[in-house]
């Protein structure tokens, strides 16, 4: 089957460099008009979505006729005391210096460690394959992208070689390989 993984579009604090979780930001001015100059499918007829609002705005403007399926285990990561603020801002945070310099591994204060990020988006993902029927359409958040490629695309690349930019993404076509969803033939879509 192919998946389509599509990054939601610009938000207000997307455009500001802020990191933005769990705050559940509309489409900025700017991210819909982008989006609505997008190519749209009103073919399609179900989009997954992360429950956050960016995401299911864009599969709203992208697949006007698409029902929604929200998958609660694919929302961006939880940064915790981080969210909202911009590197700039956090520069001399020694709790964000900390962060980084343990290369974003460690668990934001308040928030998640990569590595449950990347348990929970890879339980939810595979939960939702599991029993589809043919090709699929998610509309989600880039660390979500940069997340299942990270763990299930061959060739293996590095988690942030795999940054989408908002309404771009990837076509993979995904098969079973040793009981979980496998990534091959990875394309990006803009």
């Amino acid at each position: 089957m192919q998946i389509r993984l599509i990054r939601h579009g610009t938000t207000a604090g997307n455009a500001a460099r802020r990191y933005v979780g769990r705050s559940d930001e509309p489409l900025c001015p700017e991210g819909r008009e982008a989006a609505e100059r997008h190519e749209k499918d009103p073919a399609l007829d179900r989009v997954f979505v992360s429950p956050l609002k960016r995401a299911r705005e864009t599969a709203a403007i992208l697949f006007p006729n698409a029902a929604q399926v929200v998958v609660e285990g694919l929302r961006e990561m939880d940064f915790g005391d981080f969210e909202g603020r911009s590197a700039d801002e956090m520069a001399h945070d020694p709790a964000y210096r900390a962060w980084v310099d343990d290369l974003c591994r460690g668990a934001c204060p308040n928030g998640e460690s990569q590595a449950e990020f990347h348990a929970r988006v890879l339980r939810a993902f595979t939960e939702t394959v599991r029993n589809l029927q043919g090709d699929a359409t998610f509309v989600v958040h880039g660390g979500v992208i940069m997340s299942l490629l990270w763990q299930l695309a061959e060739p293996k690349r590095d988690f942030y070689d795999w940054y989408a930019p908002n309404l771009g993404g990837y076509l993979v076509d995904c098969t079973e390989k040793d009981g979980r969803p496998h990534f091959r033939n990875v394309r990006p879509i803009v």
